[in-house]
């Protein structure tokens, strides 16, 4: 099993910047695919952004494209997010997610690190 471990989350100003960072460890960080979601109040949790196991493929949801980036870094086992000019509904636990077993679901998640857009 893999273990993740969100941070970076912070109330933060419309218009603003941020990066959010998960750290990952239980498994060789380059054997498997990692996402982002999101959970607004009163939402269900929807899907952000991936990454594939070798870095090299990158998808986004419709939302969140020219946005977000999500990249990994395998020196220190860690994806992030970065998220540029950020809009009030944008506010949301934001949660990573491993996908251990290509084409099936995320099968370990992490607890969660909340943003807040201030209008």
């Amino acid at each position: 099993q893999v273990r993740l471990v969100e941070s970076g989350g912070a109330l933060v100003e419309a218009g603003g910047s941020l990066r959010l960072s998960c750290a990952a460890s239980g498994r060789t960080f380059r054997t498997y695919a990692m996402g982002w979601f999101r959970q607004a109040p009163g939402k269900d949790r929807e899907f952000v952004a991936r990454i594939g196991w070798s870095g090299g493929r990158t998808s986004y949801a419709d939302s969140v494209k020219g946005g977000f980036t999500i990249s990994r870094d395998y020196a220190k086992n860690m994806v992030y997010l970065e998220i540029n000019s950020l809009k009030p509904e944008g506010t949301a636990v934001y949660y990573c997610a491993a996908q251990t077993v290509p084409s099936t679901q995320y099968d370990s998640w992490g607890q969660g690190t909340q943003v807040t857009v201030s209008s």
